[in-house]
């Protein structure tokens, strides 16, 4: 089935092809300038340091659902050996396999393609068995640090957690702007809670991936108005699952990736984060939030902290 006529209308909109290069890679990344970074850091205050990344575990967020996207499979390769002989400092070494996009992480700009392409026109097959992603790769942004703002829109909407068929509206992100009382501005890094993540935390990982809120289709031309350079959320899927529109299968996805060259997060905990927002006052605040740089990766963990 192709895409419907609404998506490549909003497609147009959005659309920021060429607008740093026809060799760009990092697309919105681009707006995170050291004038943006110098700002950032003067949300910090307190100094402290919320993390928001869920642990690395081999029960993690997958179910299986995702083909191929494991939970960390953690495996001891040396314990307490001595490498360099008897009696010498001994080592212990071990290894992980796991799905680059299985805890939390965010998605390249490789991550998805349609009509045969990613972001910036490129070629969906330069995407390789062995070489991965030849363009637009998680190893690509060398570094995310920029202004986070947490848009708490359960919070705003007088809920712990959005009921399972929200999909979140740009009315929505406003009423967390106003709840928050700052607004988002070019090379923000937004961070939207749903409280979502609270059934994975209670253990219920079936219930956290399906059914799922999330942002709605409408949400990318409000980031693009605002020239957000990245958005994370704390759900599985980042945008509402099932669909809002029947049979349009990840449409947020297409339009921030391949469209609006956008990167967005998955899995992120932002319990402790809402918790400190609240009781500070303050939701705007220095976000470190770099990838590890897999080269080709189509999308990458990240160990984010907030620091406010």
């Amino acid at each position: 089935m192709s895409l419907p006529a609404e998506f490549h209308e909003i497609a147009r909109r959005v659309n920021n092809w060429g607008r740093w290069g026809a060799d760009d890679e990092i697309g919105t990344l681009n707006l995170i300038s050291d004038g943006v970074v110098r700002e950032a850091a003067t949300c910090v205050r307190s100094g402290l340091r919320v993390p928001l990344a869920l642990p690395l575990r081999q029960d993690g967020v997958q179910t299986g659902a995702i083909p191929g996207r494991v939970d960390p499979l953690h495996v001891m390769v040396q314990i307490n050996q001595e490498v360099f002989g008897p009696g010498t400092v001994a080592c212990s070494d071990d290894a992980v396999t796991m799905g680059l996009q299985a805890g939390t992480h965010w998605d390249a700009l490789s991550h998805v393609s349609h009509s045969g392409r990613l972001y910036n026109g490129r070629p969906a097959d330069t995407i390789t068995p062995h070489a991965g992603a030849a363009f637009g790769g998680i190893d690509k942004p060398r570094h995310i640090v920029s202004r986070g703002v947490l848009l708490d829109v359960a919070r705003a909407l007088g809920r712990e957690r959005l009921d399972g068929g929200h999909a979140v509206t740009p009315e929505d992100l406003e009423a967390a702007e106003e709840f928050a009382g700052t607004r988002v501005r070019a090379g923000d890094i937004v961070l939207v809670r749903t409280g979502q993540i609270r059934s994975c935390l209670a253990g219920d990982r079936h219930g956290y991936g399906y059914p799922s809120p999330g942002l709605s289709v409408r949400t990318p031309e409000w980031f693009h108005a605002r020239d957000v350079a990245a958005v994370a959320n704390d759900t599985l899927t980042f945008e509402i699952f099932p669909p809002e529109i029947e049979d349009l299968w990840l449409p947020v996805h297409a339009l921030d990736l391949v469209e609006m060259g956008m990167p967005q997060g998955q899995n992120w905990n932002l319990e402790e984060l809402s918790t400190a927002c609240g009781e500070t006052g303050r939701h705007a605040f220095l976000l470190s939030a770099t990838p590890e740089p897999f080269t080709g990766g189509t999308g990458g963990p990240v160990a984010p902290v907030a620091i406010l």
